[in-house]
């Protein structure tokens, strides 16, 4: 296969990844900047060397390209996927490519996240008129419901009127793959959300309204929430980022160290696998053992005779 077919096949895969693979939006839009990157890379190396390149060599090629560049593992890994996904659709359309391809492994990393004192600060210690916004119920609301719930900032900005329970406090979110599933949220997350409706949100009728709307009452992007939640940074003792997702970290561990059983935990993030859920558990014993090596009297003893 050449460029121009590869380009043909482009529209339609991006529909499969959509209609038959059911892949988030973000992940669409992360699959459509990898293709066209490659595109633009493929075109430039085919008019450098002025002859036609079959797409397993320009993916050669590219892979070594971003390896000189020192391009992050987990991008290239994202885009082997992207690869992968393309060749299995051609694979559909009687097109054998056998590209061989094997993602990089990626090193794990330890979620960040906040402590539960950081957290009650955040939520219950900052007056209205501290916040630098217009908005200070419906942002405390945000902040309040990432945390009570681990939702993904792209099911948060989601959320419609219709979707909440507020007498069982159950909410429907749209979560990866286009998969529906219930989280749960608490008396506090429930009386920001009222407070938000009541005195900073313009009152409707029309329940298929999203829940937060921006100064112009339109939907959010996932940008905006990301600037929202970083707004809470100048109120920790410790200068560090705060994040949608570091939000999300903290809501599963801080479920774990309470003895909530893993799998509910799971279903509560919609992780499709457990092993996604489980790198919480390394989080957790982490904890576990540096408080034993801090508290423990033998350590205690050692430290007197020294």
């Amino acid at each position: 296969m050449f460029i121009n077919e590869f380009q043909e096949k482009t529209g339609e895969f991006l529909i499969y990844i959509d209609v038959e693979k059911n892949l988030s939006e973000h992940t669409q839009r992360a699959y459509k900047n990898d293709i066209d990157q490659f595109i633009k890379f493929w075109d430039k190396i085919a008019s450098e060397e002025k002859e036609q390149i079959s797409l397993k060599s320009a993916i050669s090629k590219y892979l070594i390209f971003m390896y000189h560049k020192k391009i992050d593992k987990s991008s290239i890994a994202r885009k082997v996927s992207c690869f992968k996904s393309f060749e299995k659709f051609l694979y559909t359309h009687g097109i054998k490519t056998n590209l061989n391809l094997i993602r990089p492994k990626i090193d794990k990393k330890l979620p960040i996240f906040l402590t539960i004192d950081e957290i009650f600060n955040l939520l219950d210690n900052i007056n209205d008129n501290d916040l630098p916004t217009k908005y200070p119920r419906r942002d405390k609301a945000i902040f309040e419901l990432l945390y009570a719930t681990g939702i993904r900032c792209s099911e948060l900005i989601n959320i419609k009127l219709a979707d909440i329970d507020f007498e069982n406090k159950i909410i429907k979110v749209m979560g990866k793959g286009k998969k529906e599933r219930l989280v749960l949220f608490g008396e506090k997350a429930k009386e920001k959300i009222i407070q938000y409706i009541n005195e900073e949100r313009l009152i409707s009728k029309n329940l298929e309204e999203k829940l937060f709307l921006s100064f112009r009452n339109e939907s959010f992007s996932s940008r905006s929430i990301q600037r929202i939640i970083a707004m809470f940074r100048k109120f920790l003792k410790v200068e560090r980022k705060i994040t949608p997702h570091k939000l999300r970290h903290s809501f599963a561990t801080h479920m774990l160290n309470q003895g909530v059983d893993l799998r509910v935990v799971q279903e509560l993030l919609g992780h499709k696998t457990l092993s996604s859920t489980e790198k919480y558990t390394h989080v957790t014993t982490l904890e576990l053992a540096q408080l034993c090596d801090k508290l423990h009297p033998f350590n205690n003893m050692i430290k007197i005779k020294k």
